[in-house]
C-alpha cells in the first residue's frame, strides 16, 4: 500500500495555514493555532483516529479565532482527501460514540465523495477558553466541503462545554479511524456498487 500522507498549505490576506497528515500514524500530533482549546480539540483527533497531525495556523485573532479555525478545517479536509486518494480499499463507513462524564456523542461519517453535514450539538456555553464553540460546525463544514465526505454530529446529552465539543472531536477522530482503515476481504476494491467515491 502506498503511503496514505498529505502536506497541503493555504494562505489567504486572513490566514497562513500548512497541515500535514499521516492517515497510517500512531496518533502523534504538533500543533499551533493561537487558540489553545482548539489545539487540545485538534489532538482529539489526531490520538483517537490514529493520524499523525501537524497543524501550523497564523490567522487574524485579533479579530476573532473564526478565519483560523475554518481555514485549518478546510486545509486538513484537503489534506485527507489527498492522502486518501482513490479511496480503494477503505471500509468507507465509520461511526463511533463517545462519552466524557455526563456528556455523550455519536459522530458517523461516509467518504462518499459527496459533502453534506449535520450537526446538533446545543452547547451549554457560548466560550471554552478562547474558543467560541459557534466555530465547531464551521471547522467541520470546512472539512466536509473539502474533503468530500458526509458528516453527522449528535451532541445526545451533556451539561458542560468544555466535554459536549471533546466528545464530538474524540467520536470524529475514532470515526475517521474506523472509516479509513483498510478492508482485508475488499482491500482492492473501491465500496461502492458505481465503481467509484
Amino acid at each position: 500500500m502506498n503511503a496514505r500522507t498529505a502536506d497541503v498549505s493555504r494562505e489567504t490576506r486572513e490566514t497562513r495555514i500548512r497541515v500535514k497528515v499521516n492517515l497510517d500514524g500512531t496518533g502523534q500530533s504538533n500543533l499551533s493555532t493561537g487558540i489553545g482549546f482548539f489545539d487540545h480539540m485538534l489532538d482529539q483527533i489526531a490520538r483517537h483516529g490514529l493520524i499523525d497531525l501537524d497543524i501550523q495556523a497564523q490567522g487574524d485573532l485579533h479579530i476573532d479565532g473564526h478565519h483560523t479555525v475554518e481555514d485549518v478545517g478546510i486545509t486538513l479536509g484537503q489534506a485527507v482527501a489527498q492522502a486518501v486518494g482513490d479511496k480503494r480499499g477503505i471500509m468507507r463507513y465509520g461511526h463511533a460514540y463517545v462519552p466524557l462524564d455526563e456528556a455523550l456523542s455519536r459522530v458517523v461519517v461516509d467518504f462518499s465523495g459527496r459533502p453534506g453535514i449535520e450537526m446538533h450539538v446545543p452547547f451549554k456555553s457560548g466560550m471554552v477558553g478562547a474558543f467560541d464553540t459557534q466555530l465547531t460546525y464551521e471547522f467541520f463544514q470546512g472539512f466536509v466541503n473539502h474533503a468530500f465526505v458526509s458528516l453527522h454530529i449528535d451532541n445526545l446529552r451533556g451539561e458542560n462545554a468544555h466535554h459536549q465539543a471533546e466528545t464530538v472531536f474524540k467520536a470524529f477522530g475514532r470515526a475517521l479511524r474506523a472509516a479509513l482503515q483498510i478492508d482485508p476481504r475488499a482491500a482492492d476494491q473501491i465500496a461502492s456498487t458505481k465503481g467509484s467515491l
